[in-house]
C-alpha cells in the first residue's frame, strides 16, 4: 500500500512537471547552449545555461515540446542544476541515465545526494523503456551543451 502511495506522489510530481514546467523560457544571457531532438518520438527541446567564470552553473532554463515525461526531466534537471560545478552536472547526468535504465541509483551519493533524491520520481520509467529515452533527451542535450555550445544532441 505504501508503495502505491509514493508511486501515485511520484506520477503527480511528473504531471504537474509536465504541465508546468519550471524555468521553461530562453535563457538571454545563456554561455553554453544545445538542442535536443528525439526524432522516433517528436520531443524536441533547446536547453540554456548561464555557467560563471568559475565553472559553476547559475542559471539553467529550457524550451521545447514534448510528452509530459521529457518535459517533466527538463523541468526537474533545470532546478537541480542551479549552483552545481560541470563536473557535478555531468556526474548528475551519467547517475540520472543509470536510474532511467535500471531504477536504481549506486552513484547517487555524495555532492550529487540531494539533486538526484529530487528526480527520483523519474526512477520508475525504467519499466517502459520505450519511455527512457523521452526521460534522457534533456540529460544528453545538457551533455552536448557543456561540451560544445550549440551541438546537436539526440537521445536516439
Amino acid at each position: 500500500m505504501m508503495f502505491d502511495d509514493l508511486r501515485d506522489l511520484y506520477q503527480e510530481v511528473i504531471l504537474d512537471h509536465g504541465r508546468r514546467p519550471r524555468n521553461f523560457r530562453r535563457l538571454e544571457n545563456a554561455t553554453h547552449t544545445a538542442r535536443g531532438d528525439n526524432p522516433l518520438c517528436g520531443d524536441r527541446m533547446e536547453l540554456f545555461l548561464a555557467v560563471e567564470e568559475g565553472g559553476r552553473i547559475a542559471d539553467a532554463a529550457f524550451e521545447g515540446r514534448g510528452c509530459a515525461i521529457s518535459m517533466a526531466s527538463a523541468s526537474l534537471m533545470t532546478e537541480v542544476l542551479r549552483g552545481l560545478t560541470a563536473e557535478q552536472a555531468r556526474r548528475m547526468s551519467d547517475a540520472f541515465r543509470t536510474m532511467a535504465m535500471t531504477g536504481s541509483c549506486p552513484a547517487c551519493e555524495g555532492d550529487i545526494a540531494d539533486g538526484m533524491e529530487r528526480l527520483s520520481p523519474l526512477a520508475g520509467v525504467h519499466e517502459y523503456p520505450s519511455r527512457v529515452k523521452c526521460a534522457t533527451l534533456a540529460w544528453h542535450t545538457l551533455n552536448a551543451a557543456l561540451e560544445n555550445s550549440g551541438r546537436e544532441a539526440s537521445s536516439e
